[in-house]
């Protein structure tokens, strides 16, 4: 089974996606990735759903992505007398570090790592930013604000901290003990939450280590303000735009998935656009045109996937939900404009062998119109490497890692199997030839562009580009 698109689809799955008949249809109507939601569901649930596909994955030989989301730190205020209060606009606000019930003027805040962190003239959200209030003072154990949006709060509410970096880290023991889990079962890939700095990944690698790769969500304001560090570092990113749209002024929030998706790619970072996509299909059978529109704004940007979260873990429509992605992506790719906007955002290329060859693979594959690109891999990197630059032609990545595989099965424009391990140019030429023509993107008399690393099986020696005719 191969897509008849580049860009990719990940779905989340949950209680309206959580049993064979649904999530074998996700599949066949196009996604791509499976992500396991650690903030809902039991380990049990995750267990069983992570049977499913693997078992879905033999029954239709296609390598498929699972990414396990971690909950990551929430900030939570403490509880009101009668479960609520109405905070007015203009009026005093108190957080501290009383155990009482709260009112409209106070209220426990059980973190004293945000007293340690915040000051004078920032801004608190609370319940998804519904409410703003800004700190006037902090004496280390009584944060006084003055509430800017009003309205009413209840108890636990989210707390936001758009304008400090909280010391905390990016894995709460909750989100170690779902890691440790996710790992066992052989997720592909794990999202951290909430990423402030370079060293909450680095913190991450050191336990996750080379059992899956990492991806970055960025939902933090202080995350954007060094995303070159941070996507340089990650093996993916998304572009988290539900806390980040409470954090950042809502005008903001477009400009900033442009940025993300353009620093990603010149890292050649693989790059998911997440949260409110098709939103009002939790409810209805058809998007708005607006969410069409913000479908298809993230394809012509470059990105690699589009995700669906409620609208396929909980709501009434999640095949309709994949199959309207799948065709909004699918016509935006029919559309000539969106190749000349992915050339005009071809990022330079790094001095590196690796590169060169697929800055030379892009020219090629164009000048030969070749069918397909192969790239032979062992880590991914050269796969990677070659999505990068955005060729014309489908990427056929061919490696022995069946872990490989999975990893690369969301990334633009590849399509992942795997293969034997080669061990001359010429063999490498015969399966590349083979291959290209079983899986359905050559036939006799086309050319084929193909990129590898000699020697064979070592990770990151891209250099080696060779043409050939399907005989």
């Amino acid at each position: 089974m191969r897509r008849n698109r580049k860009a990719k689809i990940v779905a989340t799955l949950g209680p309206a996606s959580g049993d064979v008949a649904t999530i074998s249809a996700l599949f066949e109507a196009g996604v791509d990735m499976f992500r396991f939601n650690f903030s809902h569901g039991s380990h049990e649930d995750h267990r069983a759903r992570h049977v499913i596909v693997r078992d879905l994955e033999k029954k239709y030989g296609r390598p498929v992505s699972i990414l396990a989301d971690l909950q990551g730190p929430k900030i939570r205020l403490g509880t009101f007398t009668g479960d609520s209060a109405m905070l007015k606009e203009g009026e005093q606000f108190v957080l501290d570090r009383d155990e009482t019930p709260g009112d409209a003027s106070r209220v426990y805040l059980p973190h004293p790592e945000l007293f340690a962190a915040v000051a004078a003239g920032q801004n608190l959200l609370f319940d998804d930013g519904k409410i703003r209030v800004s700190i006037e003072s902090n004496s280390g154990d009584r944060i006084v604000t003055r509430v800017t949006t009003g309205g009413k709060i209840s108890n636990r509410k989210g707390v936001n901290v758009p304008d400090a970096i909280l010391p905390i880290p990016a894995m709460t023991p909750k989100d170690l003990v779902d890691l440790e889990f996710a790992l066992s079962l052989g997720v592909d890939w794990v999202a951290l939450s909430f990423v402030q700095q370079v060293s909450d990944i680095e913190d991450a690698r050191k336990i996750i280590g080379d059992r899956a790769l990492i991806q970055s969500k960025i939902e933090k304001p202080a995350a954007m303000l060094d995303i070159d560090a941070i996507c340089k570092a990650s093996d993916s990113v998304m572009v988290a735009r539900g806390d980040l749209g409470v954090e950042l002024p809502i005008s903001q929030v477009p400009r900033a998935q442009k940025e993300i998706i353009r620093v990603s790619r010149k890292y050649g970072r693989p790059t998911i656009v997440a949260t409110h996509m098709l939103e009002s299909m939790t409810e209805s059978p058809m998007p708005t045109r607006a969410e069409a529109s913000d479908v298809a704004t993230a394809i012509y940007e470059g990105a690699d996937a589009v995700m669906l979260s409620a609208e396929s873990a909980s709501g009434k429509n999640p095949v309709r939900a994949v199959q309207m992605m799948d065709s909004i992506i699918k016509e935006v790719e029919s559309d000539p404009v969106y190749r000349n906007l992915l050339d005009a955002q071809q990022v330079a290329p790094r001095a590196t062998p690796e590169d060169a060859i697929c800055i030379a693979l892009l020219d090629t594959t164009t000048s030969l119109n070749a069918a397909c690109t192969v790239t032979y891999t062992k880590s991914g990197s050269t796969s990677m490497s070659a999505a990068r630059v955005r060729p014309n032609t489908s990427i056929l990545s061919i490696t022995p890692e069946l872990k490989t595989a999975r990893r690369l099965a969301w990334v633009w424009g590849i399509h992942s199997i795997v293969g034997k391990d080669v061990h001359s140019v010429d063999e490498m030429v015969s399966e590349a030839v083979t291959a290209a023509v079983r899986e359905g993107f050559a036939k006799k008399g086309e050319y084929i562009a193909i990129s590898a690393g000699l020697p064979f099986g070592e990770s990151g020696t891209t250099n080696l580009l060779h043409i050939a005719t399907v005989k």
